[in-house]
């Protein structure tokens, strides 16, 4: 991808400036021993905080600028908690022109993209189950991305579990439900892998709660999912 490609040697780039500066000499004088010695008594944890830091700064110039009316808010959340989730997914998708790739995801912060995962997830599994959801693709977005840690710091643990038991059937399945097929042969994958069907259910059976947190969280959280005008 090439926009993260120039984000991670735009980051080396600016670290090695910094790692230059503090550990090389300046003719025959040598850096302050002192100095030195704290600077390498760094850990890990603080080079990668460095680094981190800088990849978000970098992330920051190019994000989106969602926004969403106040008249449509207010009238979504008359509505009830879909329409209000809704409206933050329909911005956030509308900023992006509506297409979701590796690029245009880059230009989201991690609560806007653990929605659109929530967005997709609802969707395909409320249709058609999580067989649904592997074979027409998404299987990558859900499973492959943080997305059960993300609703886990949501306070979603129970959809975090969830989604955690789902990965696992994923990894043990998906090459077979990827399978092109007839719409015959699709239907059948339901009857080859019911490890799905109790977690289709537990979905549908708690989709209302957990679109309610959804909500919820949204609603504390609202400037990091769009700007209301």
């Amino acid at each position: 991808m090439p926009a993260s490609r120039n984000v991670w040697n735009g980051t080396s780039k600016r670290f090695s400036i910094v790692h230059s500066a503090f550990f090389t000499t300046s003719g025959p004088t040598q850096v302050n021993l002192r100095l030195r010695s704290k600077l390498l008594s760094f850990n890990k944890k603080r080079v990668k905080l460095f680094v981190f830091r800088s990849i978000c700064t970098t992330f920051a110039l190019n994000m989106k600028e969602v926004t969403i009316s106040d008249a449509a808010l207010r009238q979504a959340a008359g509505e009830g908690m879909d329409a209000f989730v809704g409206c933050f997914v329909a911005a956030i998708k509308a900023a992006i022109g509506g297409e979701l790739t590796a690029e245009t995801l880059s230009e989201l912060n991690s609560d806007q993209i653990t929605l659109l995962a929530w967005d997709t997830l609802h969707q395909e599994v409320m249709d058609g189950g999580f067989v649904q959801l592997i074979h027409n693709g998404y299987g990558p977005f859900i499973f492959k991305n943080p997305f059960a840690k993300a609703v886990k710091l949501w306070g979603m643990r129970e959809l975090s579990k969830l989604v955690y038991a789902a990965h696992t059937l994923y990894e043990k399945h998906h090459e077979q439900i990827e399978r092109d097929c007839t719409d015959e042969e699709f239907m059948a994958l339901f009857e080859q892998f019911p490890e799905f069907d109790d977690l289709d259910d537990e979905f549908v059976e708690r989709e209302e709660e957990w679109t309610a947190a959804i909500a919820h969280y949204i609603d504390e959280h609202i400037e990091r999912f769009a700007t209301v005008m």
